[in-house]
Protein backbone atom coordinates (compact mmCIF):
# COMPACT_ATOMS: atom_id res chain seq x y z
CA UNK A 1 0.00 0.00 0.00
CA UNK A 2 1.43 3.32 -1.18
CA UNK A 3 2.39 5.64 1.83
CA UNK A 4 1.52 9.51 2.15
CA UNK A 5 2.20 12.53 3.91
CA UNK A 6 4.28 12.50 6.84
CA UNK A 7 4.57 8.49 6.87
CA UNK A 8 6.02 8.75 3.38
CA UNK A 9 8.67 11.09 4.17
CA UNK A 10 10.16 8.86 7.17
CA UNK A 11 10.10 5.72 4.56
CA UNK A 12 11.71 7.93 2.13
CA UNK A 13 14.59 8.93 4.68
CA UNK A 14 15.37 5.23 5.37
CA UNK A 15 14.74 5.35 9.30
CA UNK A 16 13.03 2.88 11.51
CA UNK A 17 10.33 0.83 9.92
CA UNK A 18 7.57 3.45 10.10
CA UNK A 19 4.88 2.45 12.91
CA UNK A 20 7.90 1.03 15.25
CA UNK A 21 9.51 4.26 16.26
CA UNK A 22 9.20 7.92 14.80
CA UNK A 23 12.51 10.02 14.96
CA UNK A 24 12.38 14.02 15.88
CA UNK A 25 11.90 16.14 13.02
CA UNK A 26 14.91 17.95 14.50
CA UNK A 27 16.98 14.40 13.67
CA UNK A 28 15.15 13.81 10.72
CA UNK A 29 16.46 18.04 9.54
CA UNK A 30 20.14 17.28 10.87
CA UNK A 31 20.34 14.25 8.80
CA UNK A 32 19.13 15.62 5.35
CA UNK A 33 19.24 19.07 4.80
CA UNK A 34 18.20 19.28 1.15
CA UNK A 35 14.73 17.26 2.08
CA UNK A 36 14.51 19.54 4.89
CA UNK A 37 15.24 22.33 2.59
CA UNK A 38 12.60 20.84 0.37
CA UNK A 39 10.03 20.70 2.87
CA UNK A 40 10.55 24.13 4.00
CA UNK A 41 10.25 25.92 0.72
CA UNK A 42 6.64 23.84 -0.02
CA UNK A 43 5.60 24.83 3.35
CA UNK A 44 6.42 28.84 2.30
CA UNK A 45 4.92 28.19 -1.45
CA UNK A 46 1.69 26.96 0.33
CA UNK A 47 -0.83 30.35 0.61
CA UNK A 48 -1.60 30.74 4.02
CA UNK A 49 -4.97 29.27 5.04
CA UNK A 50 -5.62 32.84 7.99
CA UNK A 51 -5.28 35.09 5.21
CA UNK A 52 -7.96 33.79 3.18
CA UNK A 53 -10.92 35.64 3.10
CA UNK A 54 -15.06 33.73 3.18
CA UNK A 55 -18.39 34.13 2.21
CA UNK A 56 -21.52 32.45 2.31
CA UNK A 57 -24.65 32.71 0.76
CA UNK A 58 -27.45 30.41 -0.66
CA UNK A 59 -30.68 28.96 1.01
CA UNK A 60 -31.96 29.82 4.01
CA UNK A 61 -34.73 27.40 4.46
CA UNK A 62 -36.19 24.34 3.10
CA UNK A 63 -38.69 21.78 3.56
CA UNK A 64 -37.91 18.57 5.20
CA UNK A 65 -36.79 16.02 2.51
CA UNK A 66 -35.56 18.68 0.28
CA UNK A 67 -32.36 19.84 -0.51
CA UNK A 68 -30.17 23.14 0.69
CA UNK A 69 -27.49 24.52 -1.51
CA UNK A 70 -24.68 27.12 1.05
CA UNK A 71 -22.05 28.29 -1.49
CA UNK A 72 -18.80 29.32 0.40
CA UNK A 73 -16.59 32.01 -1.32
CA UNK A 74 -13.01 31.54 -0.92
CA UNK A 75 -10.84 34.99 -2.07
CA UNK A 76 -7.11 34.83 -1.99
CA UNK A 77 -5.28 37.67 -1.00
CA UNK A 78 -2.05 35.98 -1.30
CA UNK A 79 0.65 36.06 -3.50
CA UNK A 80 0.80 31.97 -3.95
CA UNK A 81 -1.59 30.21 -5.55
CA UNK A 82 -4.52 28.14 -3.54
CA UNK A 83 -4.21 24.36 -4.02
CA UNK A 84 -7.06 23.06 -1.03
CA UNK A 85 -8.71 20.52 0.27
CA UNK A 86 -11.45 22.23 2.12
CA UNK A 87 -13.98 20.43 4.53
CA UNK A 88 -17.42 22.60 5.68
CA UNK A 89 -18.80 21.66 8.79
CA UNK A 90 -22.43 20.71 9.43
CA UNK A 91 -24.12 18.77 12.36
CA UNK A 92 -25.17 15.25 11.32
CA UNK A 93 -28.30 15.51 10.81
CA UNK A 94 -27.73 17.94 7.73
CA UNK A 95 -26.79 15.14 5.68
CA UNK A 96 -28.63 11.50 4.32
CA UNK A 97 -26.34 8.93 6.01
CA UNK A 98 -22.90 8.05 4.63
CA UNK A 99 -22.98 11.11 2.82
CA UNK A 100 -21.11 13.41 4.98
CA UNK A 101 -17.75 12.60 4.08
CA UNK A 102 -18.84 13.40 0.36
CA UNK A 103 -20.85 16.18 0.81
CA UNK A 104 -18.32 18.07 2.81
CA UNK A 105 -15.72 17.73 0.37
CA UNK A 106 -14.06 19.55 -1.57
CA UNK A 107 -10.86 19.78 -3.91
CA UNK A 108 -10.19 23.41 -5.34
CA UNK A 109 -7.28 25.94 -6.01
CA UNK A 110 -7.48 30.00 -6.45
CA UNK A 111 -4.76 31.78 -8.28
CA UNK A 112 -3.81 34.90 -6.37
CA UNK A 113 -5.82 37.59 -6.12
CA UNK A 114 -9.08 36.03 -6.74
CA UNK A 115 -11.37 33.83 -5.79
CA UNK A 116 -13.81 30.54 -6.39
CA UNK A 117 -16.88 29.28 -4.83
CA UNK A 118 -17.67 25.90 -3.68
CA UNK A 119 -21.40 24.62 -3.21
CA UNK A 120 -22.36 22.35 0.02
CA UNK A 121 -25.27 20.68 -0.70
CA UNK A 122 -27.11 19.47 2.40
CA UNK A 123 -30.27 17.31 2.71
CA UNK A 124 -31.92 17.35 6.47
CA UNK A 125 -32.78 14.41 8.35
CA UNK A 126 -34.52 16.81 10.62
CA UNK A 127 -36.54 20.16 11.39
CA UNK A 128 -35.63 23.27 12.49
CA UNK A 129 -32.69 25.51 12.74
CA UNK A 130 -29.17 23.48 11.64
CA UNK A 131 -26.25 26.12 12.16
CA UNK A 132 -22.62 26.08 10.10
CA UNK A 133 -19.54 24.59 12.16
CA UNK A 134 -16.00 25.22 11.39
CA UNK A 135 -14.35 25.56 8.00
CA UNK A 136 -11.25 23.43 8.01
CA UNK A 137 -8.71 24.16 4.74
CA UNK A 138 -5.55 22.43 4.22
CA UNK A 139 -3.69 24.17 1.92
CA UNK A 140 -0.68 22.50 0.10
CA UNK A 141 2.64 23.61 -1.47
CA UNK A 142 3.71 22.54 -5.49
CA UNK A 143 5.07 19.38 -3.91
CA UNK A 144 2.10 18.37 -1.46
CA UNK A 145 4.82 17.63 1.67
CA UNK A 146 4.12 19.68 4.03
CA UNK A 147 0.61 21.54 3.95
CA UNK A 148 -0.51 24.28 6.29
CA UNK A 149 -3.61 24.03 7.87
CA UNK A 150 -6.52 25.86 9.42
CA UNK A 151 -10.25 26.97 10.22
CA UNK A 152 -12.39 29.96 9.68
CA UNK A 153 -15.40 30.67 10.91
CA UNK A 154 -18.26 31.34 8.62
CA UNK A 155 -21.86 31.64 10.45
CA UNK A 156 -24.80 30.40 8.50
CA UNK A 157 -28.38 29.06 9.23
CA UNK A 158 -30.48 26.64 7.14
CA UNK A 159 -34.19 26.40 8.51
CA UNK A 160 -35.76 23.04 7.47
CA UNK A 161 -39.72 23.61 7.82
CA UNK A 162 -42.15 20.71 7.81
CA UNK A 163 -42.49 18.75 4.63
CA UNK A 164 -46.23 20.03 4.47
CA UNK A 165 -46.91 16.26 2.46
CA UNK A 166 -51.17 16.34 2.68
CA UNK A 167 -50.88 19.27 0.66
CA UNK A 168 -51.40 16.59 -2.08
CA UNK A 169 -54.99 16.41 -0.49
CA UNK A 170 -55.92 20.32 -0.99
CA UNK A 171 -56.94 20.18 -3.97
CA UNK A 172 -59.76 17.41 -3.64
CA UNK A 173 -60.81 19.13 -0.60
CA UNK A 174 -61.17 23.02 -2.07
CA UNK A 175 -63.29 20.88 -4.70
CA UNK A 176 -65.76 19.59 -2.21
CA UNK A 177 -65.44 23.19 -0.36
CA UNK A 178 -66.48 24.73 -3.82
CA UNK A 179 -69.66 22.57 -3.74
CA UNK A 180 -70.75 23.75 0.00
CA UNK A 181 -69.85 27.38 -1.02
CA UNK A 182 -72.53 27.05 -3.75
CA UNK A 183 -69.90 27.94 -6.80
CA UNK A 184 -70.58 24.13 -8.06
CA UNK A 185 -74.16 23.44 -9.98
CA UNK A 186 -75.91 21.38 -7.56
CA UNK A 187 -79.63 20.05 -8.04
CA UNK A 188 -79.90 19.75 -4.51
CA UNK A 189 -80.04 22.37 -1.85
CA UNK A 190 -76.94 23.72 -0.60
CA UNK A 191 -75.67 23.44 2.13
CA UNK A 192 -74.77 25.77 4.86
CA UNK A 193 -76.42 27.27 7.49
CA UNK A 194 -76.00 31.49 6.20
CA UNK A 195 -78.73 32.80 3.74
CA UNK A 196 -77.05 33.67 0.42
CA UNK A 197 -79.79 34.31 -2.17
CA UNK A 198 -82.80 33.17 -4.25
CA UNK A 199 -83.64 31.11 -7.65
CA UNK A 200 -85.83 29.51 -9.53
CA UNK A 201 -87.13 26.54 -8.54
CA UNK A 202 -85.93 22.91 -10.17
CA UNK A 203 -87.12 19.62 -9.80
CA UNK A 204 -84.92 17.79 -6.91
CA UNK A 205 -84.87 20.78 -4.84
CA UNK A 206 -85.65 20.06 -1.33
CA UNK A 207 -89.16 21.87 -1.08
CA UNK A 208 -88.10 23.00 2.98
CA UNK A 209 -85.91 25.27 1.19
CA UNK A 210 -88.72 27.25 -0.80
CA UNK A 211 -89.04 30.75 -0.20
CA UNK A 212 -93.26 31.29 -0.29
CA UNK A 213 -93.30 34.95 0.19
CA UNK A 214 -91.17 35.47 -2.66
CA UNK A 215 -92.49 33.09 -4.52
CA UNK A 216 -95.91 34.83 -4.30
CA UNK A 217 -94.61 37.85 -5.78
CA UNK A 218 -93.53 36.29 -9.19
CA UNK A 219 -95.23 33.52 -11.03
CA UNK A 220 -92.33 30.97 -10.34
CA UNK A 221 -91.59 29.03 -7.21
CA UNK A 222 -88.15 30.34 -5.89
CA UNK A 223 -86.08 28.59 -3.50
CA UNK A 224 -83.51 29.96 -0.90
CA UNK A 225 -79.77 28.77 -1.29
CA UNK A 226 -77.33 28.77 1.96
CA UNK A 227 -73.45 28.62 1.80
CA UNK A 228 -71.77 27.94 4.88
CA UNK A 229 -70.60 29.88 7.46
CA UNK A 230 -67.61 32.10 7.18
CA UNK A 231 -65.62 33.98 9.38
CA UNK A 232 -65.17 31.23 12.24
CA UNK A 233 -62.16 31.44 14.57
CA UNK A 234 -59.97 27.76 14.70
CA UNK A 235 -57.90 27.41 17.00
CA UNK A 236 -55.03 24.57 16.60
CA UNK A 237 -53.92 23.01 19.96
CA UNK A 238 -50.39 20.76 19.40
CA UNK A 239 -49.87 18.79 22.57
CA UNK A 240 -46.11 18.96 22.13
CA UNK A 241 -45.78 16.61 25.25
CA UNK A 242 -44.54 13.29 26.22
CA UNK A 243 -46.74 11.28 24.61
CA UNK A 244 -45.83 13.30 20.92
CA UNK A 245 -42.33 11.91 21.21
CA UNK A 246 -43.56 8.49 20.32
CA UNK A 247 -42.57 7.48 16.67
CA UNK A 248 -45.21 5.95 14.58
CA UNK A 249 -42.78 4.72 11.44
CA UNK A 250 -40.00 6.65 10.83
CA UNK A 251 -41.34 10.27 12.58
CA UNK A 252 -42.25 10.88 15.79
CA UNK A 253 -46.32 11.98 16.13
CA UNK A 254 -45.90 15.05 16.80
CA UNK A 255 -44.89 15.79 13.04
CA UNK A 256 -48.26 14.12 11.81
CA UNK A 257 -49.77 16.00 14.14
CA UNK A 258 -48.27 19.09 12.34
CA UNK A 259 -49.08 18.08 8.40
CA UNK A 260 -52.70 17.43 9.98
CA UNK A 261 -52.86 21.43 11.12
CA UNK A 262 -51.38 22.54 8.24
CA UNK A 263 -53.94 20.82 5.57
CA UNK A 264 -56.99 21.92 8.01
CA UNK A 265 -55.07 25.59 8.22
CA UNK A 266 -54.76 25.44 4.58
CA UNK A 267 -58.29 24.87 3.82
CA UNK A 268 -60.14 26.71 6.51
CA UNK A 269 -58.09 29.86 5.64
CA UNK A 270 -59.72 29.44 1.85
CA UNK A 271 -63.22 28.94 3.48
CA UNK A 272 -62.82 32.19 4.82
CA UNK A 273 -62.45 31.44 8.83
CA UNK A 274 -59.36 32.58 10.70
CA UNK A 275 -56.76 30.40 11.82
CA UNK A 276 -54.38 30.43 14.86
CA UNK A 277 -51.81 28.22 16.69
CA UNK A 278 -51.18 27.30 20.10
CA UNK A 279 -48.21 24.46 20.76
CA UNK A 280 -48.35 23.48 24.55
CA UNK A 281 -46.95 21.31 26.71
CA UNK A 282 -46.11 23.04 30.33
CA UNK A 283 -45.65 26.27 28.40
CA UNK A 284 -46.76 27.69 25.00
CA UNK A 285 -43.97 26.96 22.63
CA UNK A 286 -45.37 28.30 19.95
CA UNK A 287 -48.36 30.89 19.56
CA UNK A 288 -49.49 32.30 16.44
CA UNK A 289 -52.51 35.11 16.22
CA UNK A 290 -54.24 37.20 14.08
CA UNK A 291 -52.87 36.33 10.46
CA UNK A 292 -54.79 37.20 7.32
CA UNK A 293 -55.42 34.21 5.66
CA UNK A 294 -52.69 34.97 3.00
CA UNK A 295 -50.02 34.77 5.87
CA UNK A 296 -51.42 32.52 8.21
CA UNK A 297 -50.07 28.96 6.12
CA UNK A 298 -46.24 30.60 6.06
CA UNK A 299 -46.72 31.80 9.76
CA UNK A 300 -47.34 28.24 10.57
CA UNK A 301 -44.92 26.49 8.41
CA UNK A 302 -42.38 29.20 10.37
CA UNK A 303 -43.39 28.52 13.93
CA UNK A 304 -43.73 25.08 13.62
CA UNK A 305 -39.78 24.53 12.05
CA UNK A 306 -38.43 24.47 15.70
CA UNK A 307 -40.92 22.51 17.83
CA UNK A 308 -39.70 19.79 19.28
CA UNK A 309 -41.74 17.18 21.08
CA UNK A 310 -40.57 17.36 25.18
CA UNK A 311 -40.56 14.94 27.59
CA UNK A 312 -42.53 15.99 30.51
CA UNK A 313 -45.96 15.30 31.29
CA UNK A 314 -48.32 17.60 29.57
CA UNK A 315 -50.23 20.24 31.96
CA UNK A 316 -53.61 19.85 30.74
CA UNK A 317 -55.02 22.64 33.01
CA UNK A 318 -52.37 24.66 31.83
CA UNK A 319 -53.45 23.91 28.27
CA UNK A 320 -57.08 24.50 28.66
CA UNK A 321 -56.80 27.99 31.11
CA UNK A 322 -54.52 28.72 27.77
CA UNK A 323 -56.74 27.89 25.15
CA UNK A 324 -59.45 29.30 26.98
CA UNK A 325 -56.95 32.61 26.77
CA UNK A 326 -56.36 32.24 23.17
CA UNK A 327 -60.15 31.60 22.13
CA UNK A 328 -62.36 34.46 24.53
CA UNK A 329 -65.27 34.30 21.82
CA UNK A 330 -66.93 30.68 20.88
CA UNK A 331 -64.31 28.91 18.35
CA UNK A 332 -63.54 25.60 17.15
CA UNK A 333 -60.37 24.16 19.17
CA UNK A 334 -59.03 21.44 17.33
CA UNK A 335 -56.72 19.37 20.22
CA UNK A 336 -53.81 17.35 18.16
CA UNK A 337 -53.23 15.39 21.06
CA UNK A 338 -53.32 11.25 22.30
CA UNK A 339 -56.15 8.73 22.21
CA UNK A 340 -54.04 6.91 25.15
CA UNK A 341 -56.60 5.77 28.17
CA UNK A 342 -53.83 7.73 31.09
CA UNK A 343 -53.33 11.51 29.68
CA UNK A 344 -56.79 11.58 28.59
CA UNK A 345 -58.58 10.36 32.20
CA UNK A 346 -56.35 11.83 34.29
CA UNK A 347 -55.60 15.07 32.40
CA UNK A 348 -58.13 16.13 29.77
CA UNK A 349 -61.40 14.98 30.90
CA UNK A 350 -61.41 16.53 34.18
CA UNK A 351 -60.93 19.90 32.30
CA UNK A 352 -62.70 19.17 29.51
CA UNK A 353 -65.97 20.87 30.44
CA UNK A 354 -64.38 24.49 30.67
CA UNK A 355 -63.82 23.69 26.73
CA UNK A 356 -66.78 22.31 25.77
CA UNK A 357 -69.25 24.69 27.63
CA UNK A 358 -67.57 27.79 25.15
CA UNK A 359 -66.73 25.91 22.17
CA UNK A 360 -66.92 23.32 19.66
CA UNK A 361 -63.97 20.76 20.07
CA UNK A 362 -62.29 18.51 17.94
CA UNK A 363 -59.86 15.73 18.88
CA UNK A 364 -57.58 14.24 16.35
CA UNK A 365 -54.90 11.46 17.08
CA UNK A 366 -52.20 9.85 15.09
CA UNK A 367 -53.01 5.65 15.38
CA UNK A 368 -50.17 3.25 14.87
CA UNK A 369 -50.46 1.38 11.88
CA UNK A 370 -48.86 -1.61 13.17
CA UNK A 371 -50.76 -2.03 15.95
CA UNK A 372 -53.60 -2.87 13.09
CA UNK A 373 -51.58 -5.32 11.71
CA UNK A 374 -50.93 -6.92 14.79
CA UNK A 375 -54.20 -7.19 15.48
CA UNK A 376 -54.70 -9.56 12.06
CA UNK A 377 -51.45 -11.38 12.55
CA UNK A 378 -51.82 -15.59 13.05
CA UNK A 379 -50.03 -18.26 12.29
CA UNK A 380 -47.93 -18.97 15.44
CA UNK A 381 -48.15 -18.43 18.88
CA UNK A 382 -46.37 -15.39 19.52
CA UNK A 383 -48.55 -14.00 16.76
CA UNK A 384 -51.61 -14.39 18.16
CA UNK A 385 -50.26 -12.95 21.91
CA UNK A 386 -49.52 -10.00 20.00
CA UNK A 387 -53.20 -9.77 17.72
CA UNK A 388 -54.31 -10.18 21.52
CA UNK A 389 -52.66 -7.33 23.05
CA UNK A 390 -53.11 -5.40 19.61
CA UNK A 391 -56.82 -5.87 19.94
CA UNK A 392 -57.09 -5.03 23.68
CA UNK A 393 -55.29 -1.02 22.81
CA UNK A 394 -57.72 -1.13 20.22
CA UNK A 395 -60.89 -1.58 22.14
CA UNK A 396 -59.29 1.01 25.04
CA UNK A 397 -58.99 3.57 22.45
CA UNK A 398 -62.42 2.80 21.41
CA UNK A 399 -63.56 3.30 24.77
CA UNK A 400 -61.67 6.40 25.54
CA UNK A 401 -62.64 8.08 22.28
CA UNK A 402 -66.39 7.16 23.16
CA UNK A 403 -65.85 9.03 26.53
CA UNK A 404 -65.06 11.98 24.34
CA UNK A 405 -67.66 11.17 22.51
CA UNK A 406 -70.50 11.50 24.82
CA UNK A 407 -68.75 14.98 26.59
CA UNK A 408 -69.89 16.30 23.33
CA UNK A 409 -66.02 16.24 21.36
CA UNK A 410 -65.74 15.17 17.65
CA UNK A 411 -63.31 12.37 17.56
CA UNK A 412 -60.88 11.79 14.66
CA UNK A 413 -58.43 8.75 14.63
CA UNK A 414 -56.42 7.68 11.86
CA UNK A 415 -53.04 6.58 10.78
CA UNK A 416 -50.54 9.23 9.60
CA UNK A 417 -50.90 8.72 5.80
CA UNK A 418 -55.21 9.48 6.75
CA UNK A 419 -55.47 12.21 9.03
CA UNK A 420 -54.79 15.18 7.67
CA UNK A 421 -57.62 14.50 5.08
CA UNK A 422 -59.76 12.72 8.02
CA UNK A 423 -59.43 15.71 9.71
CA UNK A 424 -60.09 18.29 6.54
CA UNK A 425 -63.33 15.80 6.48
CA UNK A 426 -64.36 16.60 9.79
CA UNK A 427 -64.15 20.39 9.45
CA UNK A 428 -65.80 20.22 6.34
CA UNK A 429 -68.82 18.03 7.81
CA UNK A 430 -69.13 20.35 10.45
CA UNK A 431 -69.44 23.29 8.18
CA UNK A 432 -71.30 21.71 6.04
CA UNK A 433 -74.00 21.29 9.19
CA UNK A 434 -73.44 24.80 10.40
CA UNK A 435 -72.15 23.51 13.99
CA UNK A 436 -68.95 25.90 13.41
Amino acid sequence: MALTGRAALLAALGSIPVGIWEPSWTGILAVNAPLAMACACDFALAAPVRRLVLTRSGDTTARLGETADVTLTITNPSRHPLRALLRDAWPPSSWQQGTEIEASRHHLTVPPGERRRVTTRLRPARRGDHEADRVTIRSYGPLRLFPRQGTHEVPWSVRVLPPFTSRKHLPSKLARLRELDGRTSLLTRGEGTEFDSLREYVPGDDTRSIDWRATARQSTVAVRTWRPERDRHILLVLDTGRTSAGRVGDAPRLDASMDAALLLAALASRAGDRVDLLAYDRRVRALVQGRTARDVLPSLVEAMATLEPELVETDARGLAATALRAAPRRSLIVLLTTLDTAPVEEGLLPVLAQLTQRHTVLLTSVADPHVACMAAARGNVDAVYEAAAAAQAQAERLRTAEKLRRHGVTVVDATPDELAPALADAYLAMKAAGRL
